[in-house]
């Protein structure tokens, strides 16, 4: 409004009645159309703007408060997300407007080197226009990257965050399975054989449910520690919670079994020494699970073969039985109709340490479980 306000003040000059004056009415209105539709049209508005000046020069017009305009439409072009050639014709059309302006009405009384510094101080105001408008342009495009790369590195951390609570639950889930499997597995058996010598063998009843107790407890104790790695902000109960069990523990879980009823042939090759806490649980688990699926699908009077042997770059793991073995659908495909888990737990943790786990019938009978756990995963 400020802009025709002033406008209006020029062709209130212009001679009234003559073509000059509607001439001018026309260029003051359509200038002052450029700057109230440059957000909206910006290119269309530039063109129009163009054909303004020209018709100034055509019209004999001479320069007006109206043409502040084109330094508007200028700045507004190179600072729109819009077509390049806006943004050059707009620079193009600014940078020749002063010259072009002092050859059509050349000012009087001054030298030539005066002329020229006029003119190269009136085209300083448009080129400026253009220089802050595509600095503004180049701002709000880095701002726009700049927050594109913030919402970026937001979803991946929130993916990453995803699948690390996905592997934190599976890892637990697989932890659970080994706990609840194995001395749930033991002390059936054990309930089951009391329950067949309560009345003929008092003695042997009640040693079974001694084992049946130590199970529970030491089910109970497992049970603890995965809840305990659960909780959060309470690191002073951390002491409540048993270790992860080892390789040393082996031998113990092996005489366990045996006191479940399967006999157990335990031997180690090799010079035992201290491996990763990593491959230590991942071998404890193997030959827990190895030993409660001989159990399950052995049948009766099975015998089992636990082997450990140390390499110099890795562990070996050999559990094998003379059992009937598992149905191909266990160990195949990851298992069929929800078994079989046991199996894909423990190919994850194998896989998760860099070693190699082979899992499949005898070819004399029963099931064999042959894995190898490198020192060092690979990559």
């Amino acid at each position: 409004m400020m802009l025709f306000g002033f406008s209006a003040l020029w062709v209130a000059t212009v001679p009234e009645g003559g073509p000059d004056e509607w001439a001018a009415v026309a260029v003051v209105v359509l200038f002052a159309l450029v700057v109230a539709l440059r957000r909206r049209l910006p290119e269309a508005m530039l063109l129009l703007a163009v054909a303004l000046g020209c018709a100034q020069l055509v019209l004999g017009l001479p320069p007006n408060p109206s043409d502040f305009a084109m330094l508007v439409i200028i700045y507004t072009v190179a600072a729109h997300y819009g077509p390049r050639w806006a943004s050059r014709l707009a620079l193009i059309g600014g940078a020749c407007a002063a010259p072009i302006a002092q050859l059509r009405w050349p000012l009087e009384g001054i030298s030539t080197a005066g002329r020229v510094f006029f003119t190269v101080v009136m085209s300083v105001p448009f080129v400026l226009a253009w220089v802050l408008g595509d600095s503004m342009r180049t701002r709000r495009a880095y701002l726009a990257q700049l927050e594109e790369r913030a919402d970026r590195l937001e979803r991946e951390r929130e993916a990453q965050s995803k699948v690390a609570v996905a592997a934190e639950r599976a890892r637990i889930a697989r932890e659970l399975h080994d706990v609840v499997a194995h001395n749930v597995s033991v002390m059936v058996v054990q309930a089951d054989g009391a329950a067949y010598v309560l009345d003929s063998s008092p003695d042997q009843a009640r040693q079974a449910l001694e084992t049946i107790s130590s199970t529970g407890r030491q089910a109970l104790a497992e049970m603890r520690r995965l809840l305990g790695i659960l909780r959060t902000g309470e690191p002073e109960e951390a002491g409540e919670y048993v270790p992860q069990p080892d390789v040393q523990q082996i031998e113990d879980l092996v005489e366990q079994v045996r006191t479940a009823g399967l006999p157990v042939d335990f031997t180690i090759e090799g010079t035992p020494r201290p491996l990763p806490s990593g491959v230590e649980l991942t071998a404890y688990r193997i030959v827990q699970e190895a030993l409660t699926n001989t159990r399950k699908h052995g049948g009766p009077d099975v015998g089992a073969c636990v082997r450990l042997t140390y390499f110099d770059d890795g562990l070996g793991l050999l559990v094998e039985d003379d059992g009937r073995g598992a149905a191909q659908e266990m160990y195949v495909d990851g298992g069929a109709d929800g078994r079989g888990h046991g199996l894909i737990g423990m190919r994850e943790r194998v896989g998760m340490v860099g070693g190699t786990l082979d899992a499949g019938p005898r070819p004399g009978g029963g099931f064999r479980i042959s894995a190898l756990l490198p020192l060092k995963p690979t990559h």
